[in-house]
């Protein structure tokens, strides 16, 4: 029972932080004519609920979609469908047909909120929960109310669903894959997983780990008995998972088509979402290494669309191969959910059209080890927090950034005492280390230079977070800071790229045995 008190506390810390973050801004507000994504939401609603299926991801009279047009998977048209017919009883206003564009009010707002207020209650929290209670407890692990508080206090997805505004939903789904194939229900999570790829395409960044893990398992029982049997089953239920999101659209081959062109727009570009313009100006601004390249090398203007396209894919795949490889030769579930983290940073770095938001792919599974490397995790959610401070500042939740970073810092920092665990040990870098052989003595002073590290890179976000917010930038350079922070940033997720695939790697197969980390 106390387990389960301390829990509950939690859960109403992390829904009191959301509410208070959730009073703020929103993505757009007040600014017309495109506003943000919190519009783009309440416009699926209006177009699901007015428009036939057939109409969703088709341009017409009804449905321009240049404004906010359906760019996501089928369970997010029905998820907006349904939040539409709740939104048409309570003011049908809501959701009119063309004359609901740009709608705010107070009362909307509040329904907004609440809908995503439940995605979380409903699905992410309950993951997070479940997780948290099946990781064995040791004298080397924290307590799982203490786990799932540091996950559920994570800034950025807070600050993204309840602030900026987005639905939970994708990620949560994810994590309940992780949790059935943390207990062998290998089905369910195949079916947990599809539905969240089914939701969101960005999934893909987790797709490889799945695919691998599984793949490797059905190896290690025999592709000539258990194995064929399980491969059977899991190529049955995906199948039978996608047919069941699709078949409103499974009618029509053009139906299908349109709804894959709307998906995967590769004709806008490798910049689609991050392009530098000019050394001076860039909408979006990325935490990757073609945004950040840009800013002194003009891909764009140097290397053709198909050919940015093929080069982001050359570098994506021979980036994430060295993890899937070892994954699949030696699936483990500590191996997954690193190769989770690996992958999903190698999409985020290297591949097509990347929106700042797309580092929570990455951050999620971080949290997931942040019982086992919790100095590492803690640093890399700071940072991936910090890399979204442009668009933060954009949407008007500055103040919640400002506190909510300090407050999920110091959490950790009395939770794990992540300060003391720097040791090449603490950070699964045992096994390399003794790789150096005649370079292991310098790994005696390893654990001061990391924690020197980690305070420089956190006065330099200090630094950084102060300009941005309070230094008007140099007329000659307005987006200086941005483009400061994204570098920045970019910088350091090229580092923990190296560092997740050297624990992978260096990972001894016994280890990776265990049933949960």
């Amino acid at each position: 029972m106390e387990k389960w008190s301390l829990m509950t506390i939690t859960v109403l810390l992390a829904l009191t932080v959301r509410w208070a973050v959730s009073l703020g801004s929103y993505s757009g507000a007040g600014k017309p004519p495109m506003y943000g994504d919190y519009e783009a939401q309440r416009h699926w609603q209006e177009i699901t609920y007015n428009l036939p299926i057939r109409q969703w991801y088709f341009n017409t009279s009804d449905n321009n979609l240049l404004y906010w047009g359906l760019d996501y998977p089928p369970l997010t048209a029905y998820h907006s469908f349904v939040c539409a017919h709740i939104a048409k009883l309570i003011n049908p206003d809501w959701v009119a047909l063309h004359t609901s564009r740009g709608y705010e009010s107070q009362s909307h707002k509040l329904f907004m909120r609440t809908t995503v207020f439940v995605a979380d209650l409903l699905v992410y929290i309950p993951a997070v929960i479940l997780y948290c209670f099946s990781l064995k407890e040791t004298s080397a692990k924290k307590k799982a109310s203490t786990c799932a508080l540091c996950i559920l206090l994570y800034p950025g997805l807070i600050l993204i669903d309840h602030g900026h505004f987005q639905y939970p939903l994708s990620l949560g789904l994810a994590l309940w894959a992780v949790f059935c194939l943390s207990h062998d229900w290998d089905l369910l999570g195949s079916v947990a997983f599809c539905l969240a790829l089914n939701y969101k395409q960005m999934e893909l960044y987790h797709s490889l780990p799945f695919f691998c893990y599984l793949l490797g398992k059905c190896f290690k029982k025999g592709l000539k008995g258990k194995g064929l049997v399980l491969l059977a089953k899991l190529a049955g239920t995906v199948l039978l998972s996608f047919a069941a999101c699709w078949l409103p659209f499974g009618t029509d081959v053009e139906q299908i088509m349109q709804v894959l062109r709307r998906l995967f727009p590769i004709d806008r570009g490798l910049f689609e979402a991050c392009m530098f313009s000019s050394p001076t100006h860039c909408p979006d601004k990325v935490a990757n290494i073609w945004c950040s390249l840009s800013v002194l090398i003009k891909i764009k203007n140097v290397i053709s669309p198909r050919t940015q396209l093929k080069l982001s894919f050359a570098v994506t795949f021979l980036s994430l191969l060295p993890a899937c490889i070892k994954l699949t030769v030696q699936p483990s579930l500590r191996g997954f959910k690193f190769a989770l983290v690996s992958c999903a940073l190698s999409f985020f770095l290297f591949s097509f059209q990347v929106h700042e938001k797309s580092i929570l792919l990455v951050s999620v599974p971080v949290c997931l080890i942040i019982n086992e490397i919790p100095f590492m995790a803690t640093w890399f959610l700071l940072v991936s927090t910090f890399s979204l401070l442009p668009l933060l500042l954009k949407d008007g939740l500055l103040l919640a950034y400002a506190v909510t970073m300090p407050a999920f810092l110091a959490v950790c920092l009395a939770s794990f005492s992540i300060l003391e665990k720097t040791s090449a040990e603490d950070l699964q870098l045992k096994a390399f280390s003794l790789s150096l052989k005649g370079y292991v003595s310098w790994f005696k002073s390893f654990p001061r230079i990391v924690r020197s590290l980690f305070l420089l890179s956190l006065s330099l976000i200090g630094v950084l977070s102060v300009l941005s917010a309070a230094v008007p930038p140099p007329q000659s350079l307005p987006d200086l800071f941005p483009v400061a922070v994204a570098v920045v940033s970019c910088l350091h997720f090229l580092l923990f790229l190296v560092y997740f695939n050297v624990v992978i790697l260096w990972d001894s197969k016994n280890r990776g045995q265990k049933k949960m980390s």
